[in-house]
Parts: structure tokens; sequence; C-alpha cells
């Protein structure tokens, strides 16, 4: 989708057909700087009987703005102390809606003061947040159903933060045009994007940002002895691939590893039919990639970046893989297979090899691994898993800047011997309990000597299964955090 112009301006030269403003449970209406009408409107409706600023609460009324009809919308943001970023999240999902309620396609919004709107780093998850509170993916919708998508967003920066918003607009408009990239191939149905779309996503994306681009096939992969990904893409009619993305001749060496499951059946060890539409976003960890090397290069972030995509779509045929089966990984690691539906760390056993073997300074692998880490940490955080304490306390700083956070779980080495196959050196699965660990133990067997490796379980922050004002589908979770930690971490590794 096109997002709308966002600019910054000043509260009294609003004029969007929508002007939102927000307030806080028991507090005044923050009515300094607005245009003398409009401050009249707000005294009005901060005198409702009633309007305290609950969070369910809204008040409305009509004003006349640079000479043409609007309507003033107070939205209740409840108990200013509890007031979190993804509270602010559903905020501008209810800003979009009033105005598209309202048929308008300007508005404009006037930000409170308060921590989580503050400097540089709030400024960059408000601005992007509020763009992307208007995506949705209405691609095959009859013409006729999709909805008027908003044209301008005017922002007033909090009391005091204008400098900080004007700083950080560049940012925010390079992560939300690459999360919604991301958020479109993630939606994008697998009867069409299968392993060879994702290729010519690739390859689009490297023509129109500089990157170069390298593709392994079937015949390569199998002369590498890359026998993770040739299995798990085994039972599909379009065979896999494994792509790399590089850029940048100056500044630390970043790879970003993604995992690119077209669709998952499950193979053999096949899912439930309840929810398998899902599987299409087992391919968002590498949607998250190409989405977030798209912004690092439109915001010439100084670092050398690679992208590794492993790529393949995971079906059931008289080829596919089998439990019982033994393979041989890129590094000579031999994998006994257990499940076929742990087939992740198996395509992304192959990528980390390759990734590792550039010998990059810090390695950064994203992947919808596990449900287990959904049970673990539901719907809120992502999966953090690393042997390296500094680039721990990196990412978590950059997941609770973004809005995109997460959480540390463990990676000792009880749980990789909990990996250990009977004929083989690792098993791909070790059953449910602590599988969200196994699976990263696992996945510490291929990064070879990179030292500064992080493995981030996005499976249940991916997409939304239910819906949130209209935007239920994928995220694009981990290009924000991502772009936020290349702009403040990398370039200091």
């Amino acid at each position: 989708m096109r997002e709308p112009n966002l600019r910054i301006a000043e509260r009294q030269s609003l004029d969007g057909e929508v002007l939102v403003c927000g307030r806080f449970d028991g507090e005044p209406i923050e009515t300094a700087g607005f245009a003398p009408e409009v401050r009249g409107v707000l005294d009005r409706l901060a005198a409702r009987p009633g309007f305290r600023g609950r969070e369910e609460q809204r008040a409305e009324a009509e004003v006349e703005l640079a000479g043409r009809p609007a309507v003033v919308s107070v939205c209740g943001l409840g108990p200013r102390d509890e007031f979190s970023p993804r509270d602010l999240a559903a905020w501008f999902l209810r800003i979009v809606e009033i105005a598209r309620g309202l048929g308008a396609r300007r508005i404009a919004v006037a930000l409170p003061g308060h921590p989580a709107l503050a400097g540089e780093a709030g400024a960059e998850r408000a601005l992007a947040g509020l763009l992307l509170a208007g995506y949705r993916y209405e691609r095959f919708l009859a013409e006729e159903s999709q909805k008027a998508p908003l044209q301008e967003i005017e922002v007033a920066a909090p009391p005091g933060e204008d400098p900080a918003y004007r700083a950080a607009l560049e940012t925010a408009l390079a992560v939300a045009a690459a999360g919604a990239y991301a958020r479109d191939l993630a939606n994008t149905p697998p009867n069409e994007a299968g392993p060879q779309w994702l290729e010519e996503r690739a390859r689009e994306l490297g023509e129109s940002h500089g990157l170069e681009i390298e593709v392994l096939d079937a015949a390569e992969l199998t002369r590498r002895g890359m026998g993770g990904l040739l299995a798990v893409g085994a039972g599909s009619a379009q065979p896999p691939r494994l792509i790399r993305l590089a850029a940048g001749t100056e500044g630390p060496l970043v790879a970003f590893v993604g995992k690119g499951i077209t669709f998952d059946s499950g193979g053999i060890s096949i899912k439930p039919a309840k929810d398998m539409d899902e599987m299409k976003y087992d391919k968002g960890g590498a949607c998250a990639v190409l989405g977030l090397l798209r912004a690092a290069i439109d915001l010439a972030l100084p670092v050398r970046i690679r992208g590794y995509l492993a790529v393949a779509e995971n079906l059931l045929d008289g080829r596919s893989y089998r439990p019982g089966d033994i393979l041989r990984c890129a590094n000579g690691k031999t994998v006994e297979i257990t499940n076929t539906d742990a087939e992740g760390r198996l395509v992304l056993a192959d990528a980390l090899t390759w990734a590792a073997a550039e010998e990059p300074d810090t390695l950064i692998e994203l992947s919808t691994l596990t449900g287990a880490c959904g049970v673990a940490l539901g719907t809120h955080l992502a999966g953090l898993f690393t042997p390296d304490d500094r680039l721990a306390e990196e990412l978590l700083a950059a997941g609770t800047e973004s809005g995109e956070r997460l959480w540390r779980l463990p990676i000792g080495p009880e749980y990789l011997e909990e990996m250990r196959g009977q004929h083989a050196d690792l098993r791909n699965s070790a059953g449910r309990l602590g599988s969200a660990c196994t699976a990263a133990a696992f996945l510490s067997q291929f990064v070879g000597d990179v030292a500064r490796w992080a493995h981030l379980d996005i499976a249940s922050v991916v997409h939304r299964s239910a819906e949130e004002l209209g935007q239920k589908g994928a995220t694009g979770f981990g290009v924000a955090l991502c772009v936020r930690w290349l702009q403040r971490a990398a370039p200091a590794s």
C-alpha cells in the first residue's frame, strides 16, 4: 500500500478534516498552542458531563479550520501512569478508524506530553506507528469493497518535542515504508507467494536498492552439501533456494538471516487443519529481513550489511523427507529427523553456516520457529536467545525503543544435550517441553566461531490472528527493532 504523506506542523496551523487530541483520565485537555476556535471547542468538550478521558471514551464537535468544516475528536487515553507504547498503538488504530468512519482523507493529530512520546526514539516509534495504523492489505478485495486510504497526516509534536520529531521524521518514514513492504510480502497468499516468487521479490529489491544478490539453486545447494534446505523443500514443485543480498563497503559487517518457508503444511508430521491457513506467515522472518535491508539502504546506515533468506515450501509428496531420515547439513553435522514439522531449524542451519563463514561482526537471525515461544510469552513479545550479554542488552533496548519488544530466554548446555541424536550428531526435535529453548540450542551448532549472534523467535508476533480495528494479518515484526538496533548498536560493535 502507499503510505500517506506525513508532516510535522504547529498546533495553531493544524487543518485536517479531522483533528484528534488525547486526554488522560481525570486531567485537563492540553489546549496550549491551538488556534482560539479550537481551544474553545476543546474547553467545551472537556466540560461535558461524564467525559473524564477514560480509555473507551470519546467526545466530538464540529469546528472550522482554515475556512473549511472539520471535526475535533478527543479520545480518552486512560490513566497517565498506565499509558504504554502498546496503548499508543491502539490509540493510533482508533484514530484511523475515526477518520475512515467520517470519510476523511486528511487528518491532524496533536500528541500529548508523555514519556512514551518523548525523545527521538519516542518520536520515531510514534510517527512510524501512526503511518502504519492506516495499513490495510486489500489487494484481493473487489474495488467497491476497498476503503479510501488516508492521503495526509499532520502531526503536532508533544510540547517541547518539536525538534526531536523533526529529527526523527526521515527514519520514521523509512521504517514505516519498510514495515508496510514486509507486511505486504508476508500477507501474500501461498498460491502466489512460493519460493520462486520470493526470489523475484528479492531480486526486485536488489535492483531498486543497489544490493548485490546471489541465489543458490537446488544444484548448487547439493554441491555445497546443504542437506537441510534440500530435504525440507523436496516435497514442493518449486525447488528451495538460498538467497544472499549484500551492500555497503564500510563499517561493521552485520548479517541477518531470515526463515522463508512460504507455506508450512508440517510435511509428513502434518499440522492440524485448524489455522493452517496462517502458515503463509512462516516466511515472516525472511520478509522482515527484506524490509530491514530496504530501510537500512534508504537511511544509508554506516554498516556492511548482508541478508540470507532460506526459502522453501514444506509440503507432502513422494519425495518428502521422513521421520527417521538422517540429513547432513552444510557444516558437516548430521541430523536425525524426528518431526518434519520442525523444518525451520533445518533450513536455517544451512543459511547460518553460510552467513557465519563470512565472519560477520554480529549475526542476527529472525524466524517463526516455535509455537512454544508463544505459549511462554503470548502475543506481546518475541523470544530472544543469545550467549552474548552485551548483544542481549542492545537488542532489548532497541525492542523497547521501537515498540517491538523482546524477552530473553535461556540457551544453556542442558538444552543442547536434549538435542543429541541417537544415530546422528543432532536430532531436529526433542518434544514439546522447553522446545523454544532446545530449538535455539540446535541453531547454536551452526554459527561457527561467531560469538555475537542472536536468534529471535517471532512466531507468536509475526501476525495478528484476532481482528484489531481492521489490522488482522502480518505485523512486519523485526523491521523497526533491527533498524533501531542498527542505528545505535551496529556502528559501535
